[in-house]
This record gives structure tokens, sequence and C-alpha cells, in this order.
């Protein structure tokens, strides 16, 4: 199956010269999955809102400041006949909802992961939440602050971050729209003599006073076809994953990224391996990660590495024009989830840091889990896609 189909013209477009406290208002009164930017009618870049939140742009600048001449763009351009399962993997590895597409080198329309998602659906019987969710996600209390929040969300890389009492059980969710949505409405509330106090007040406030409840959740035995469908229906990114007959215990999150994820899932002899941000790498390769993260899986024959996730994070912080990287690996397996984190200057010593780590916490994992057979491979069905 290819996007030629699935793809849309349906899309917002905005000029490299327009302010920024407009792109925020689109953001809240039209909610898009990104905005296409154009110079001059001529294809830019695409912004999510995530980017926008995350970024220190006053609303005054230009939507140009968010987009340097000198960045490889990193969301990728699809071909309007690109193949179902390569479009879901270019648009994990660009970290990004929406992409343009382009036909005989013109930009024809849009394709997004609810398209594909929404296309694929009756194959998704196939994967259970088990198969595809995150496990031990991170929380927030209900006291810790916005900026706690929005820390959290940076870094990591997510859109949702569940929140627990005092008991440590699930009361609320909050998402990367749900601060977006607070920061613009309390902007528009502020004149230019109070913003910089405000600001900080801004970040102080509980995240109780903004998440949602109650939370939207799922079981681990569900289908990914029933997560995707109620994501879809009340316009989720993900859900928080409990044990069934208890919505107060948080397992996990699963989201529509990790139902992509596991379209590009294959049993080819080489390990699948997906990079987020790859534009990122810079003195190491795509096969050298895949080549380092097989070396590890070769030293425990016991244990069955089904995919690896590697996610790169850029900081500001550079040391002789080197940035600041944050790397992170998560390997599925049949023993369960295992993952490894670092930071470096440069992609390749950030990536050798959590490799480190990674293999310190399988040791820890073969001392205490017992060896146990994966409930099966992902169906060959979603090899036909």
């Amino acid at each position: 199956m290819d996007i030629a189909d699935i793809a849309t013209k349906d899309y917002i477009e905005v000029d490299v010269g327009m302010r920024m406290g407009k792109v925020r208002s689109t953001f809240e009164n039209e909610n898009p999955k990104g905005l296409i930017v154009t110079d001059d009618g001529e294809y830019r870049s695409v912004i999510s809102e995530r980017e926008v939140l995350q970024s220190h742009v006053e609303d005054d600048a230009k939507v140009a400041a968010l987009i340097k001449p000198s960045r490889n763009d990193p969301v990728p351009k699809l071909d309007r006949h690109e193949n179902v399962r390569e479009a879901a993997r270019m648009l994990i590895e660009g970290n990004a909802k929406v992409a343009p597409v382009f036909e005989n080198d013109s930009l024809w329309g849009v394709i997004s992961g609810d398209a594909i998602l929404e296309a694929v659906l009756e194959n998704l019987d196939a994967l259970t939440v088990a198969d595809i969710y995150t496990d031990n996600p991170i929380t927030l209390r209900e006291d810790d602050g916005v900026g706690k929040a929005i820390n959290h969300l940076r870094e990591h890389g997510i859109s949702r971050l569940p929140v627990v009492n005092e008991n440590g059980y699930l009361t609320g969710v909050v998402t990367t729209h749900d601060i977006a949505d607070f920061v613009i409405r309390e902007n528009d509330r502020m004149t230019t003599g109070d913003r910089v106090g405000d600001n900080d007040r801004m970040l102080d406030v509980p995240i109780y006073d903004i998440m949602n409840s109650p939370v939207s959740t799922i079981t681990l035995e569900a289908t990914a076809r029933e997560a995707v469908e109620e994501m879809l229906g009340d316009d989720y990114a993900g859900l928080v994953v409990t044990p069934d007959h208890d919505d107060r215990v948080v397992q996990g999150v699963v989201t529509k990224t990790d139902v992509l994820r596991a379209l590009t899932y294959t049993e080819e002899e080489h390990m699948d391996v997906q990079i987020t941000n790859v534009s990122l790498l810079d003195t190491i390769t795509r096969e050298s990660i895949v080549q380092s993260i097989e070396d590890v899986a070769d030293k425990y024959a016991d244990m069955q590495v089904l995919h690896a996730h590697v996610r790169f994070h850029e900081h500001k912080e550079k040391l002789r024009g080197t940035p600041l990287i944050q790397c992170q690996i998560r390997l599925r397996t049949n023993k369960g989830q295992i993952a490894g984190s670092g930071e470096g200057y440069g992609s390749e010593n950030a990536f050798r840091v959590a490799l480190d780590k990674l293999e310190r916490n399988v040791l820890e994992l073969k001392g205490v889990t017992s060896d146990e057979e994966y409930r099966g491979q992902l169906l060959r069905k979603l090899n036909e896609l």
C-alpha cells in the first residue's frame, strides 16, 4: 500500500514572515498536527505545536526565527507514491506528526500519522497494547509546576505525562497541547510590563490546575486497533495503560507513535532499529548504531531483541561548537523493555554513554528476571501493508 490515496491537500500554510503570536493562536484555535512553512510560495519546513512550545521565540518574532538557514530540515519529504511502511518510518525518524508530500518535485499536499493509522486500522487487530506500549513512563505529581512538565516533555521528546497523587495513584494527564493552551491564554492576559514576573509565576502553577481528569485508559490486553480507534475518535495522541479493573495504577503509555513504529517492524535478518531525530547524527552512522546494539544483544543468547528505538535530543549547551546531546536507547525484548540513556558532546559520545548504561541494565535484568518465551512475533499480516 502506498500513500497516494491518503495524502491530502488540506493543510495550513504559513509564511516565514508571519508573527509567532499568530502561529501560536493558529495552533490554539485550529489544532493542526503541523503547519507547512513557505517562503514566497516555496516549501521551507514544517513546524509543530511542541516545537513552538519549546522555543523561546517572542510573539513579535517571525516564523523564520524557528528555521535556521543552515539547518537540515529533519522533517522528511515524501513522494506521493511512497510505501505506507516507509512513510511511517520517516515520520518517526523526523519526530513529526505531518510531512510534506511531493509530486514531480512540487509540493502536492501533506501526509499525517493519523491518516496512515486510519488506512491500516483493520490490520491492527494483529497487535495488542502489550506488544507496543512503553512501560515505566515519566509521571508528575499534582503539585509539580508547569515548568517541570515543560522540561520533561522537552527532554524526553514526549507529548503527554500521567499525573499521580501523593499515594501514586493516577488522577490526571497533561499534554503538550494543554500547556500550550495555558501559556497562550496567560500571555494574552499580560501587559508588556507584567511579562517577566508573570512568566516566572506561570511556570510555578501546579499541574493540578491544568491537567485533564478523568483520564482515558486502556489495558495491556486490548488490541492496537481498539487503542487507535479510541485515540482517533477522541483526538488523543496517547492513552495511559492501567491494569484491568484498576484505573488508578499507571503501567505505561501507548501513543499513536508507538503504533506507527510497530508498522515498521520487520522479520528480516538484521535487528529492526528505529532512530528518532536522525538529523542529529554527526560522526556516527546509522549502520554503526545498528551494529553496536546487535553486538550487545548477541552477548546474551537468552535475550531476544525484537525492536530497538534510539532517540537523540539536542540541548542548547555547546562545547567548542559541538552541542550537548542526550541519547535514549530502548530495547523491546522477550524479557520486557530495557532502556539506557546518557549525554555527551556530539551524538556519538552521547550514544556510547547510553549504550554503556543499557548494557549495565541488561546485566542487572539477567540476574533477577527468569527467561520466558516472547508471546509471539508480530503477525506477518503487518508485512502485507
